[in-house]
Parts: structure tokens; C-alpha cells; sequence
């Protein structure tokens, strides 16, 4: 892509009304704008981090046998009543009526559609066990929507539903989205910890929140000091036993503050780390709280009915975004991880207009291109310094930098925009080092 046709209205000054790292970033980078209070239009930029997310939250997902459904964003409120959640959700439901009067809702999230189109279907033992996932907008109206995407009111989420006989068969299906979620969060760069939390409205009895640490996160946890190692993940066998997996995560100490232990907070003495975390995930196990008033059964070995186990696992996909800038970023901008990154390679051309330069530039953009790499063409004519400044702020893994003193010498410039390196090499070089990884 070129950047003199691409849509990126990057802004030179910060907003006064945005407070965070993320916030700060994504609307001066021009990837989101605001719409109305927590709600956001995601522009060209943006919307390409968004998709590279959840294609990585999708092939996770269809690696453990989940399989996707799209459910509507608007649910009819009888659904609710029926599970005894309409009333007692609270504020948060937008609720709505439709020209008929009936009453209508903008999802929350989706326990009951899902557990009515199971009902609906599922007959027999057999069928089971069902894993199913969509990715959707929602909405919950926040008294105080702020911080940008990480706390709005309309949000694209990730929610997964699983369907079981029994408790062991649950649990099984917990371990699995345990385990994939550790998978999805690393792929991303992410160094996301399990932590045991609480159900909140949701319900169920087994729970577990997935948070990366940053000074902007909206609670207090605790957790042991190995899961700061850079090389916690090393080692594991995710093919191998999934509760042995899940248990080497839990077995340390980790906790949001609704759930911390002094008594064995006391014991860990100097292993002991507190912080703020940002959550990116949340899995439940909740048993028969929705399948039993929607009559999710199923017709066991023995012919009798058996009332099904669920549980249910979410990640919010476009909170994500946010997440990541707050954990990758600096005084410059940016600095994305290359699975996410919106565009993998910047190549600046720093004398557009030169014949020899643009030229150069342009066989190593369709060279770029043609090995399947993204590129954004920086092809304007502008001070190389605003090319410089914007490259860093919009935060791509490498800048490939071409102006006519180095092309001269068969030279360019190649920068790591994580490092900072920035070295000087032969065109030749810095192309097979872009196109071999």
C-alpha cells in the first residue's frame, strides 16, 4: 500500500481527554476516532491490527475442535427472563423496544442465544461434547466509559461455549481453552498469567482470568515472581496431557484482588510480586446455571434426560488492541509485534520525486510484495524527518530506508523498530533478510 493513497490522519498533538498510553497512541496514529462516549470508528490502520487479531483468536479457537457461529448482536429480552438475568444484569444491558413492543436487548454477551440454538438442536448424548465460539460486537454501558477501546461501551469480543455430559467432560473442555488461551496470548507477544478470579454475573464455580501487567491495569493482582521470566513458556508440552498443562500454570501463586491469600501471599516472602494487570481473557465453568432453566438436555446412554454441563470463555479482541500498545510502546510511538503488526515493513523513500530513487524504491516495493510481504510505501513528498516520526509512531517491526546518497552504493538502511537497531546494508541483503524472516 501506498501511503500517499492511504487513509492514516495521524495527529501531532495528543487530545487532552485521552489518559493512557493506548488511547494516546491509536488515535494519533489515526487507527480508531470517536464516534460517540466509548464508542469508536476503526479506520484503515486499526481495523488491520483488529483482523490480525482475530485471526489468530480464530485458528486457536479451530485448533481445539471449536467450532464458529455468528449470533446477532440484538437478543430478544424473553431469552433473558427466561434465565433469570434480564432483571438482575443491571444498567450495563442496553435495552430496547422494537416497533411491536416487544422487548429487545443489544448483547452483553451470549449464554442464552447460545444455549437456546443448542437446546433447539442437540437430542442425544451422542452429539456431545459441542464446542462452539462466534466473534461479535457487544455492548455494555459503562457509567464511565475512558481509557479508549480498553474500557468502551461497544466492544468486539470473543465468546466460546462448550457443552457436556458430565463434570469430567467439562473440565475437559475447560483445560482445553486454558491451554489455547496460553497458546493465542504468546503468539501475540503477550505474556498473559492465569490468575483464579471471580464469576461476577456471569456465575459458575471455576474461573480464571488471563492479565498482562501493566501500570495502567484496572486491578491489583499478586502472583509469584517466575511468571516475570521471559522464558516461562518454554518447555511446555501444549500437545501433552492438558491437566498437567493447566496445573503447571496454577500450581504458583496467582490472583486478581478479589481473590488473593495473605496467609499464602505471607509465605511467598521476597517471591512475592504485586502489580496491575489488564485483563485480555476470562474463562468460566458454571455447571447447569443456564442449560437447566433453558432445558439444554439430552437423552443419556441409559435413556434418561441429563440436564448438560457448560462453561464459557471469552476474549476481548478489540481490548486487545489496547493491551498490546500498552505493553509495547515508547516515547516515539508504537512498536508492534509482527503477528499483529499492520503492516510488517515500512519502506521509506526519502527523495520522492527522484527518478532513480523512486525507481529503486519501486522494484523493492513489488519485490516486497511479490514475497508475500505487507508493505506500507511511505512514497510522499515530505521532510524525512515527519517520514522518520510517523514510521516510529504507527510502530512497524522494520523500516526499509532508500534515499538516492546509499542507492548510489547499492546501499540502504534497515531498522528494527523493537531494538532500535539501524544498520546499513546492501539492497540485496536487507531484502532477503526481510523476505527469509
Amino acid at each position: 500500500m501506498r501511503l500517499s493513497r492511504f487513509f492514516m490522519p495521524t495527529m501531532k498533538e495528543t487530545p487532552a481527554d485521552a489518559q493512557i498510553a493506548s488511547h494516546r497512541l491509536m488515535l494519533r496514529a489515526g487507527m480508531v476516532r470517536q464516534s460517540s462516549a466509548g464508542i469508536y470508528s476503526w479506520l484503515p490502520l486499526g481495523l488491520r491490527v483488529l483482523k490480525n487479531i482475530t485471526r489468530i483468536v480464530e485458528e486457536e479457537q479451530d485448533a481445539i475442535g471449536c467450532q464458529q457461529v455468528l449470533m446477532p448482536t440484538i437478543q430478544p429480552a424473553e431469552l433473558w427472563r427466561q434465565s433469570g438475568r434480564y432483571d438482575a444484569y443491571g444498567p450495563e444491558m442496553l435495552r430496547i423496544t422494537d416497533r411491536h413492543d416487544r422487548d429487545m436487548l443489544y448483547g452483553p454477551t451470549n449464554e442464552e442465544q447460545i444455549t437456546q440454538i443448542f437446546a433447539d438442536a442437540v437430542r442425544s448424548y451422542r452429539d456431545l461434547p459441542k464446542m462452539l465460539y462466534h466473534i461479535q460486537w457487544k455492548f455494555r454501558d459503562e457509567v464511565r466509559p475512558r481509557f479508549g477501546v480498553m474500557r468502551g461501551r461497544e466492544f468486539l469480543m470473543k465468546d466460546a461455549y462448550s457443552f457436556d455430559l458430565d463434570y469430567d467432560g467439562a473440565r475437559k473442555s475447560y483445560q482445553k481453552h486454558f491451554v489455547s488461551y496460553l497458546k493465542t496470548y504468546a503468539r501475540m507477544g503477550l505474556k498473559a498469567i492465569p490468575m483464579a478470579a471471580d464469576t461476577g454475573p456471569i456465575g459458575g464455580d471455576m474461573s480464571h482470568e488471563f492479565l498482562i501487567l501493566a501500570d495502567t491495569g484496572e486491578s491489583e493482582i499478586a502472583c509469584h515472581k517466575d511468571f516475570l521470566d521471559n522464558n516461562w513458556l518454554d518447555g511446555v508440552d501444549f500437545d501433552g496431557d492438558l491437566s498437567g498443562v493447566m496445573d503447571t500454570f496454577t500450581g504458583k501463586y496467582a490472583a486478581t484482588d478479589d481473590k488473593r491469600d495473605p496467609a499464602q501471599e505471607a509465605a511467598l516472602g521476597d517471591d512475592l510480586i504485586t502489580a496491575r494487570g489488564i485483563e485480555v481473557g476470562h474463562i468460566f465453568y458454571f455447571g447447569k446455571k443456564y442449560s437447566e432453566p433453558m432445558g439444554a438436555k439430552v437423552t443419556g446412554p441409559d435413556g434418561q434426560e441429563i440436564v448438560c454441563e457448560m462453561g464459557s470463555y471469552g476474549i476481548g479482541v478489540s481490548r486487545l488492541v489496547g493491551a498490546i500498545i500498552e505493553a509495547f510502546h515508547d516515547d516515539a510511538g508504537i512498536i508492534w509485534p509482527e503477528a499483529v503488526a499492520p503492516f510488517r515493513v515500512g519502506l521509506i523513500n526519502l527523495r520522492a520525486g527522484d527518478a532513480a530513487c523512486d525507481q529503486a524504491c519501486q522494484e523493492m516495493y513489488e519485490q516486497l510484495m511479490g514475497a508475500g510481504q505487507d508493505v506500507l510505501y511511505d512514497d510522499r513528498d515530505e521532510r524525512a524527518g515527519g517520514k522518520f516520526a510517523d514510521m516510529d509512531l504507527i510502530g512497524l517491526p522494520w523500516q526499509l530506508i532508500a534515499g538516492p546518497r546509499g542507492l548510489e552504493k547499492g546501499m540502504v538502511e534497515l531498522k528494527n523498530r523493537a531494538t532500535g537497531e539501524r544498520v546499513e546494508i546492501s539492497r540485496e541483503s536487507a531484502l532477503a533478510r526481510l523476505t527469509q524472516g
